[in-house]
């Protein structure tokens, strides 16, 4: 083991070498003293890239504010002065016609409607016996009767009725 070592007591290129061919023995499981094995990864140049990286970037963050400032300085002076007048129209209505002055309570009316028309009972056709029903009632009733029979109901409701055959000049099937 002797010979794997310099004359300052570190460990020589042989016996890099020798470690790795494992000839070395148990000096290559030996502690250097270092904390960690230095010849895997060396510490410094990364935290020396991590500070030039953060360096850099607080470089560019100082540099872009100044131009962001310089071209603000420059526009306000480019630019035309405020019209006095503007301060004392402040914001106004836009002109007539306003088809919605108060839309959030035009948009609560139309849904009230809507759950009035989906949830509530009412005539669809008097004359015909058609009545407006609830959806959920509406659902109970085709899960209760089946699908065929609502198909059969839809079939006979878009059948023509002989009265718009007679208006339309097709025969009677």
């Amino acid at each position: 083991m002797s010979e794997l070592r310099d004359r300052d007591g570190s460990l020589s290129d042989s016996a890099d070498t020798a470690v790795a061919r494992g000839a070395a023995g148990a000096a290559e499981h030996a502690p250097t003293g270092g904390g960690h094995e230095s010849r895997d990864i060396r510490i410094r140049p990364i935290t020396i890239a991590f500070v030039v990286l953060f360096v850099i970037g607080i470089v560019t963050q100082v540099l872009m504010y100044g131009l962001l400032s310089g071209y603000t300085a420059r526009d306000e002076r480019a630019s035309e002065p405020a019209s006095p007048l503007a301060a004392s129209y402040g914001r106004q209505a836009p002109p007539a016609p306003r088809l919605q002055v108060a839309p959030a309570a035009d948009l609560a009316r139309l849904r009230a409607s809507e759950d009035a028309l989906l949830d509530g009972y009412a005539w669809a056709d008097r004359d015909a016996g058609v009545v407006r029903i609830p959806i959920d009632r509406a659902i109970e009733l085709l899960a209760a009767r089946g699908l065929s029979s609502a198909a059969g109901a839809a079939a006979v409701d878009d059948a023509p009725s002989s009265e718009d055959r007679a208006r339309s000049g097709r025969p009677a099937p």
